[in-house]
């Protein structure tokens, strides 16, 4: 096998233990082991002494299930069996998107308002399913957690998204559906009130309005009118909130660490996330290769090891030699195939950090597992 190109080696002890950094966002295309290695980030911290929360929002449970919880929610639920010899603690949560929502509703209007904005079909819709919602609340969850101020490290798996960087867009997105020029052109009809209204847009809202009508008919549009109207008094700090949590994660406080394994989609994925992530200043830690391949006798490589099964099997006898030889081959082959894949990467980022964590012979399911991948992440 071909030496590797090197790369710089990441150290993420040095970045989770150091008491200046209050976030770590772990972000990657999907089926990359995001949860697993935030989980195992922030056991290894809080095993090291640090009180960590570790919020996820993988709808798949993973997390509970390897921290041995039956359920998480939207509350910081404490993680039994975690080592207190150095005094830390864990925490672990599942973002709950519309109760998250619910609660800012509560918190920004008066009781009679809530409940008129939580009988509303367009919120109950919104609250649960709008495209780039489930983005927004986990950066309103994550701005709550960094206000409480009662942990020393907080770490965030993002949502699995197409691009997992929709956690930065969506809240603007959503910020600026809210509180932009859409909220005022939806804010007309309840405002002027009935037939009166169309005396007072303009002719292009009036076509604006006709389309949505033959879109989602007369009676939705009613329902989002009367939904942007009651929250008129208390979505103009969306879009401040949003900005708030994003230059939060711009601060020196905040590291991002990109995962990814040593398949095409996944690095460009990785690619595209570092390149994004420069652009706007955001703090890079570094890259976490997941799942590489390798074998146990890198000096003998797959054409020798087949050929000397050949010859075994010619002479007969040694099915079990013959065997683990094919077998050395075939694990050889994709050893060498991810290492290309990585050389890759390097060659076109050689100022990424990198930290490779080996493939593992089963899942991750239990704290012990988790040790075992936060112990590859220390090297």
């Amino acid at each position: 096998m071909s030496p590797a190109t090197p790369a710089t080696a990441l150290d993420l002890d040095a970045v989770a233990l150091d008491p200046a950094t209050r976030i770590i966002v772990c972000c990657g295309s999907g089926g990359v082991g995001k949860t697993t290695t935030a989980a195992a980030l922030a056991l290894r911290a809080a095993e090291q002494g640090r009180t960590v929360v570790v919020l996820t929002i993988d709808p798949a449970r993973r997390l509970a299930q390897s921290m041995g919880l039956t359920e998480l929610d939207n509350v910081p639920r404490p993680v039994a069996g975690v080592d207190p010899a150095k005094g830390g603690e864990l925490h672990a949560m599942m973002l709950d998107m519309k109760r998250t929502f619910d609660e800012i509703v509560a918190a920004h209007s008066t009781p009679d308002r809530a409940e008129q904005i939580f009988a509303n079909p367009f919120y109950q819709s919104l609250s649960s399913s709008f495209a780039g919602t489930q983005e927004y609340m986990a950066m309103e969850k994550l701005s709550q957690l960094r206000a409480l101020d009662e942990w020393d490290l907080i770490v965030v798996d993002t949502p699995p998204s197409r691009s997992a960087l929709d956690f930065l867009d969506a809240p603007q997105r959503l910020g600026r559906f809210l509180d932009g020029r859409m909220l005022r052109l939806l804010l007309a009809p309840a405002r002027a009130g009935g037939r009166a209204y169309l005396k007072v847009v303009t002719a292009s809202f009036s076509v604006f309005t006709r389309v949505l009508t033959k879109i989602i008919g007369t009676e939705v549009l009613s329902d989002l009118s009367a939904f942007v109207g009651a929250l008129e008094t208390m979505f103009g700090g969306f879009r401040e909130r949003a900005q708030k949590t994003y230059e939060l994660l711009k601060t020196p406080g905040t590291a991002f660490v990109v995962v990814a394994v040593p398949e095409p989609d996944a690095l460009r994925e990785a690619s595209y996330f570092v390149e994004r992530l420069s652009g706007e200043s955001m703090p890079l830690a570094g890259m976490v290769l997941n799942r590489v391949r390798s074998t146990g006798a890198p000096a003998l490589s797959a054409e020798r090891a087949e050929v000397a099964a050949d010859a075994l099997a010619e002479s007969g006898g040694h099915e079990v030699t013959v065997a683990t030889l094919r077998l050395h081959a075939a694990r050889s082959r994709l050893a060498v195939r991810d290492r290309r894949m990585r050389d890759r990467f390097v060659s076109a980022h050689p100022e990424v950090a990198l930290v490779e964590v080996p493939a593992l012979p089963t899942d991750v399911h239990d704290l012990d597992g988790l040790r075992r991948v936060g112990e590859a992440l220390a090297r």
